[in-house]
């Protein structure tokens, strides 16, 4: 069977949920299979970068640029078809500051806009949290969607607002999809139709079916001090730390914002909250019923990482990897669209939607 395989890159790669996802899509049409393949990848991150190239590279580690993304050459790097780029959330995430443009992270999307103009890739995968909608009272997502539509020799967008659990993911996690597609090929893309929208995979088959084996990779319990194990002890599957059956003595003295995802536990029956790379006592995530942390591999699970992928690190490094990868799950479905898009083969799909400036879900208003 003939193949049709593009060229793979990508900016600010993790430890490879992107990377893991594009690499297991593939779909054919009329003796013409099509997919895709990874040629490199760039990274900050130390640990990360081992991590992708041990999972995605087969080890190689010249196929990851371990640098600040100021300092890569785009005119030396190996050509590519597409271009993948969840560029760095802190400035635009609801739960910071969301400095937008103004933060340190902000403007590093510029970078991707780089990349495209030197490469005029076939298409594009641009990734971001939610809040992108609205840093800089929604200036900066309007923004960035101009530029990439005008990048390289010009860009067909697509931008939606994906609920990963929607898509297989066991996870309520909520992410901006930009999908760009060069105007020259004529192809427009459409958002692929949630896979299991009204039946969503629970925590406690994430974790269960099937059990994970005691010996599995990056699986070591966190020990517990006997203040937490007390204090999980009065917390029901799906409350926090400030459920008001916790006694008196085990309340935390917090009197300014208090964060809903501290000491709070998974809910068996329902997607877990959204997994974090960012940390600090009370958000590694509490297992339902156990009064202990989950361990990094039932983290990597409810991101929908097989028990195959190993991260690199140590565990506090391979905490923040998961917490800051983008599902693979997810992203299978929506790049085994585009290369639907560019067989010709139909699928099922949706309108895009987006945020609008009351905070209502609506058809998306940024179709270039």
């Amino acid at each position: 069977m003939k193949k049709n395989i593009f060229k793979f890159a990508e900016l600010f790669c993790g430890p490879g949920g992107l990377g893991l996802g594009a690499s297991l899509s593939s779909i054919s049409q009329n003796g013409l299979t099509y997919g895709v393949k990874p040629v490199w990848a760039n990274d900050i991150d130390e640990d990360a970068c081992k991590t992708y190239s041990k999972n995605i590279h087969n080890g190689e580690p010249s196929s990851v640029v371990c640098s600040p993304v100021e300092k890569i050459d785009f005119e030396k790097v190996l050509k590519f078809d597409a271009l993948a780029f969840g560029f760095p959330c802190n400035d635009f995430s609801v739960v910071g500051e969301q400095k937008g443009f103004y933060g340190k992270y902000g403007p590093l999307y510029t970078y991707g806009v780089k990349a495209i103009n030197i490469h005029s890739p076939m298409w594009f995968f641009a990734e971001n949290v939610s809040g992108l909608q609205s840093a800089n009272n929604g200036t900066a997502f309007m923004k960035i969607l101009e530029d990439l539509e005008k990048a390289g020799k010009g860009y067909n967008l697509t931008a939606h607002l994906y609920k990963f659990e929607e898509y297989g993911v066991p996870q309520y996690r909520r992410r901006v999809v930009i999908i760009g597609i060069r105007k020259d090929l004529g192809l427009e893309f459409k958002v692929p139709a949630p896979t299991t929208p009204n039946k969503h995979k629970t925590a406690k088959q994430a974790l269960e079916e099937p059990p994970i084996p005691s010996n599995s990779p990056n699986n070591e319990i966190t020990r517990q001090s006997k203040i937490v194990v007390e204090r999980l002890k009065y917390i029901p599957p799906g409350k926090n730390a400030w459920y008001e059956g916790i006694p008196e003595h085990l309340k935390l003295n917090v009197k300014k914002a208090r964060m809903s995802q501290i000491y709070k536990r998974l809910h068996p029956d329902k997607p877990a909250y959204t997994i974090t790379g960012s940390g600090g006592g009370g958000t590694h995530v509490y297992h339902w019923s156990e009064n202990r942390a989950l361990t990094n591999r039932e983290r990597a699970r409810l991101q929908s990482f097989p028990d195959s992928f190993i991260f690199e690190g140590s565990k506090e490094s391979v905490r923040k990897q998961i917490g800051m990868a983008v599902p693979p799950k997810a992203v299978q479905v929506i790049i085994e669209a585009v290369l639907k898009t560019f067989a010709g083969t139909p699928y099922e799909w949706i309108p895009a939607k987006t945020i609008n400036g009351n905070g209502n879900y609506q058809e998306s208003l940024f179709g270039f």
